[in-house]
């Protein structure tokens, strides 16, 4: 089975809802259609299979300082009126809590897509597509589980400041987790791939090879690896963790509304703070940038959840805090322009400040240079386990795929080496980037209730000088 027929949001709801807003210093509506198809194969056995469509819409309304937000997947002319009269009645309830503003954006109007080259096959052929990948694996895993969901999202959104936007943006993704054992010991390996795009990009995973090659490492890492050395000594890290570290450690306590202290259960906690703009908190080579424009990328946006058209954003540069994401509330905060970091992961959720493919820019040594730099040391590759504190600075990751470095050569496969240190220290003992960018991607949760959002991690390789492992 085919994803459904097109069929368009009614954009005169929109302009109707609008309309009735008027009493409002401020309001949007946004409307959504979401088309998905997902299989999970596991252990060469369908688990699941579905075909879902979400329709509906939310309002947000701004009224004396306050903002209120209504919900509902009943689209109809009635439903909206309703909708605006609850609105702002919730912003009513919300003024003893302070006045808040928006900060002043340029009114787009716009209509965009992600382009399909190929479009989604049936069912039956994405079944088909996950058996190949199980046919690969079977004989060299104690188990192993796959996932794929594929969705095409149609979105209109409009406000009363003359906006009026809409996108149509397909996404495909993949999931494995694979079991590996050898001599009564067991290791497991998890990837993600993804993509905004048609189902040409599925081809371009080559997830069968990559599949291989990492129940061919896990074997070898059963049979070959050794106890990591420990002390202080140097560190090279792949993409596959620097972009992980710094969605985690850069991106996440970046984020304007944790900066401001907004509930916790919502945003989280940040060590950072408004004074620290413009500080040095990293080696002059290390730049962190979050850029949503980043074309066919997982977390690919033209604008954002509040009609913002994004743009490259510098959150390190140089060594430096240039920048924080914003909505635009928190901008308004701040006293500066959003730069469309609001997103919102479904209809019935409001949009709240998120990042979207977030890595370290690259430099200018190659891999084999950052670890010919080396005199003892580890190489990590990719991590099996990771985890942070809530204010973002304290942080630990456990390499899966990590070799011993001597002498500038790598020797043998490390078992687990652990790598703990907080965020400036991190950014402050990279003395190395490599030239080569890769990208990884991954679901961001963040929000009360919890909202998970497509994004990239990567970047370049980094070289860390004099860290503790263990």
């Amino acid at each position: 089975m085919r994803f459904m027929p097109d069929k368009m949001i009614d954009e005169d709801l929109a302009e109707y809802g609008m309309k009735m807003a008027e009493s409002a210093d401020y309001a949007e509506i946004r409307l959504e259609n979401v088309r998905g198809t997902y299989v999970t194969l596991s252990n060469s056995e369908i688990e699941g299979t579905s075909i879902s469509e979400s329709l509906g819409f939310s309002v947000r309304v701004m009224a004396d300082g306050a903002m209120g937000f209504y919900s509902t997947n009943v689209v109809s002319r009635e439903e909206i009126k309703k909708a605006v009269e609850r609105a702002i009645k919730m912003a009513s309830l919300q003024r003893r809590k302070g006045r808040i503003g928006l900060s002043d954006e340029k009114a787009w109007e716009d209509r965009w897509e992600v382009k399909e080259k190929e479009k989604t096959p049936g069912m039956e052929d994405i079944i088909d597509y996950l058996r190949s990948l199980d046919d690969t694996a079977k004989d060299g895993t104690l188990s192993r589980v796959f996932f794929y969901g594929g969705e095409r999202t149609e979105k209109y959104y409009a406000n009363t400041d003359g906006a009026h936007i809409h996108s149509v943006v397909p996404r495909h993704s993949l999931y494995y987790l694979i079991t590996v054992g050898e001599g009564g010991k067991t290791e497991q390996m998890n990837r993600e791939f993804g993509n905004a795009g048609g189902w040409e990009f599925v081809s371009k995973w080559k997830a069968g090879e990559k599949l291989s090659e990492d129940i061919k490492f896990l074997k070898k890492l059963l049979t070959e690896g050794k106890k990591p050395p420990e002390g202080t000594l140097d560190v090279v890290i792949g993409p596959y963790i620097t972009g992980l570290i710094a969605h985690e450690s850069c991106g996440h306590p970046f984020e304007a509304d944790r900066i401001m202290g907004r509930e916790a259960a919502q945003a989280g906690k940040s060590f950072i703070n408004e004074s620290m703009l413009g500080n040095a908190i990293g080696s002059e080579c290390i730049s962190v940038v979050d850029d949503p424009t980043i074309p066919n990328s997982y977390g690919y946006y033209k604008y954002d959840d509040e009609g913002v058209k994004a743009g490259k954003r510098y959150l390190i540069k140089n060594g430096v805090i240039n920048e924080f994401l914003h909505n635009r509330e928190t901008a308004f905060h701040f006293g500066r322009n959003s730069n469309a970091a609001a997103r919102a992961s479904a209809y019935d959720r409001e949009p709240i400040v998120r990042m979207a493919n977030t890595y370290i820019q690259p430099g200018d040594f190659s891999l084999e240079e950052l670890i010919e730099g080396v005199e003892r040391g580890v190489y990590m590759a990719t991590f099996m386990e990771w985890n942070i504190d809530d204010r973002r600075y304290n942080q630990k990751y456990v390499g899966e795929e990590a070799y011993y470095i001597e002498k500038g050569e790598l020797r043998h496969v490390v078992r687990h080496p652990a790598l703990e240190i907080t965020t400036p220290s991190f950014y402050s003992s990279v003395d190395a980037v490599g030239k080569e960018l890769e990208f990884y991607p991954a679901t961001c949760g963040k929000g009360e209730p919890m909202q998970g959002v497509p994004v990239f991690t990567g970047g370049g390789a980094v070289r860390l000088r004099n860290v503790r492992v263990r």
